[in-house]
């Protein structure tokens, strides 16, 4: 059974921050700041895409945006036949600053197949997962963008998979958004094939404890943030992010690199300390942006509006 023309999804998918120190490639929290999707299913074989906000102007305006790529696979993995597609895509999470905006937009494409695919084939929360995954590489900023909350996400021969943990209702994140860009590739290569096994063994013990600083204690974010494994191999490339962190962390706030950075992400134990943090930030580095955010716990979500006969 056909996609009916004229159906339209509405797609809201939170931005994410992935890594928090010490959980590399692991665990990722979403954050209260989406990019909005409308696609409306068209006549065959036509492609209309139409950005505003992040990526205006930037982004390619045919099957090769991300969000088409997405749709269009996520049809061919439940071997059904795409419609044609206008996309209206509002997109506020920024891009190439840790933030997830490339996973945003493969979940949103994935999740909007999803929804025009409504009565006519599943598309199960294991399967959008596979893809995100592929399309990204690994699941730490597609599982809570998906999901929402906090995610620890691990592999194995049968793919990705993800656990959600709510977080505690202290936890308060501040986003400190730089003008410069980074390349998640570029961040990627500056790691070494190898690091000393003391190193690994610090990671792990900080990754524990920052699930139970997330859910529990927040606390005792401070020493659960503390990452031997990928961010001061990235420093270099990214001074001003790790002299903010420093300034940060000497002053007791929990600082991290944000993803592949160069946003700075700040998880406060409680509202006032995350404004202790942001008025420190101000008066050191006025030009980064601060973005008070809470953790979304809904993850993408979506709404199905299917065209009735003669409507």
């Amino acid at each position: 059974m056909p996609v009916a023309e004229g159906t339209v999804v509405k797609v809201k998918v939170p931005a994410t921050s992935a890594n928090l120190g010490p959980g590399f490639d692991t665990l990722g929290i979403a954050l209260a700041y989406y990019d909005d999707l409308e696609v409306t299913a068209t006549k065959p074989g036509t492609i209309s895409v139409v950005v505003s906000g992040e990526g205006e102007g930037q982004v390619p305006l045919d099957e090769s945006h991300l969000v088409v790529r997405a749709i269009l696979e996520t049809f061919k993995r439940v071997k059904q036949t795409a419609p044609g597609l206008a996309l209206r895509a509002v997109n506020r999470i920024p891009h190439g600053r840790g933030m997830g905006s490339s996973g945003a937009a493969v979940v949103s494409g994935i999740m909007a197949a999803k929804g025009l695919l409504t009565g006519v084939a599943e598309v199960s929360d294991k399967l959008m997962l596979d893809l995100a995954t592929e399309f990204e590489n690994h699941p730490d900023n597609v599982a809570p963008a998906l999901f929402g909350g906090l995610s620890i996400a691990w592999e194995d021969e049968s793919g990705p998979h993800t656990k959600k943990l709510s977080v505690h209702r202290g936890v308060s994140p501040l986003v400190l958004v730089p003008s410069t860009k980074m390349s998640t590739e570029l961040a990627r290569s500056m790691q070494p094939e190898s690091v000393p096994h003391a190193d690994a063994v610090f990671n792990v013990s900080r990754s524990a404890l920052l699930v139970a600083a997330m859910v529990q204690s927040p606390e005792l974010l401070l020493a659960a943030t503390e990452d031997k494994l990928h961010q001061n191999y990235r420093a270099s490339a990214m001074p001003e992010t790790d002299a903010l962190i420093r300034l940060l962390r000497s002053n007791g706030h929990a600082a991290v690199v944000s993803g592949a950075g160069p946003s700075v992400l700040v998880l406060a134990s409680d509202p006032a300390e995350r404004l202790r943090a942001k008025e420190l930030v101000e008066k050191k580095y006025p030009q980064w942006q601060p973005l008070l955010l809470a953790v979304d716990n809904k993850g993408a979500t979506l709404e199905v509006h299917q065209k009735q006969d003669g409507k």
